[in-house]
């Protein structure tokens, strides 16, 4: 009589999945805004929209995932970081409308379920919803052995927002002449990792562990600096001032993310001389050999976050940022004439 062959047979550990659920329930919790209706374990997520906030309510949805930041956290064996740069990577381009993030879900996929490893990546996801202030309501994991090498997985999540119809940010608003103002980033954020392996890994035989001096610190706590969620210092600066558009800067730099929110006809004239590059992007340009267009093109650069106001505006906008703790700096204005976005 042939053995019978079991789920867990193949690599799928039920048993292991259900005590991970019990082992992330502390971090999920804690994340639970007035809004949310049940715990995790459901089908679904339970969110109650607090319609006594809103006349017009419009909700906005983002989605992203980490990207190969990932094989840096694997290599490493550091997964609590990451969780945070995916909630920053979803509830950073909701804000750009004006969008408070209410909640989040998060799916993780794997080689291999190890309980220890979900929880530190819930960990981090939780952190990051406590940093943007919205609840983390439900999720997925995935355990799937032939799919991902046994010390693999990949991280996606979405964050929903909700935001004033009238207060709705679209970018229609801009003018030429208006100005923009850029916000620091905490480092490479969760872009590019691909040519940053390629340069500091593969060509320069760098180490993850080496300390580097220009850095201060070692080359694996850099490249793991979680991306800056920038929910409550935005939140806070809308009321208060007039802001014509903002932009998140991911994938394609400023020259790419900027253009997005700017109408037909303008376009964003940057001086890249207004602010210092961080050290950790000038290492990867001059190892790489890289040219300018490229880094910016790939690399946020040190400026993870702009917003576009008016020239009469900008002084009490610097203002309220410089009360709030923030760094800004006047890094371009918006012209006619140009198409998207030109560095100088």
């Amino acid at each position: 009589m042939e053995q019978s062959i079991s789920y867990k047979d193949t690599g799928v550990n039920i048993d292991k999945a259900n005590k991970s659920v019990d082992m992330i329930k502390k971090w999920v919790q804690r994340t639970h805004r007035p809004e949310v209706l049940a715990g995790i374990g459901s089908f679904g997520g339970f969110f109650a929209l607090d319609t006594s906030k809103y006349t017009q309510p419009v909700l906005i949805s983002g989605t992203d995932g980490v990207g190969t930041k990932l094989k840096i956290a694997q290599m490493m064996g550091v997964h609590d970081t990451v969780g945070i740069d995916l909630v920053a990577m979803c509830v950073n381009d909701i804000l750009v409308h004006g969008a408070e993030p209410l909640f989040f879900l998060d799916y993780i996929a794997l080689g291999k379920l190890e309980p220890e490893m979900v929880e530190a990546l819930v960990k981090g996801v939780s952190i990051g919803c406590e940093q943007a202030g919205c609840s983390l309501i439900g999720g997925e994991t995935a355990e799937m052995p032939g799919f991902y090498a046994e010390d693999e997985y990949d991280l996606a999540g979405f964050a929903v927002g909700a935001v004033e119809r009238d207060k709705l940010l679209d970018g229609q608003a801009v003018k030429e002449g208006d100005l923009i103002i850029g916000l620091p980033s905490s480092g490479i954020h969760s872009n590019g990792y691909s040519l940053v392996r390629k340069v500091l890994l593969d060509k320069a035989g760098l180490k993850m562990e080496q300390n580097i001096g220009e850095l201060g610190k070692s080359l694996g706590e850099e490249l793991l600096t979680p991306t800056r969620i920038y929910v409550k210092t935005i939140l806070s600066l809308l009321p208060e001032v007039e802001i014509r558009a903002m932009a998140h800067i991911t994938g394609g730099g400023l020259p790419e993310n900027l253009p997005r929110v700017l109408p037909a006809g303008l376009g964003a004239q940057i001086d890249s001389g207004s602010w210092e590059a961080p050290p950790v992007f000038q290492l990867i340009q001059r190892l790489g050999h890289i040219a300018k267009d490229e880094m910016y093109r790939t690399f946020n650069m040190g400026i993870g976050y702009a917003i576009i106001t008016s020239p009469s505006q900008s002084d009490d906008v610097l203002k309220c940022l410089h009360d709030k703790g923030e760094k800004p700096i006047i890094i371009g204005k918006v012209r006619s004439g140009i198409k998207g976005a030109v560095i100088s």
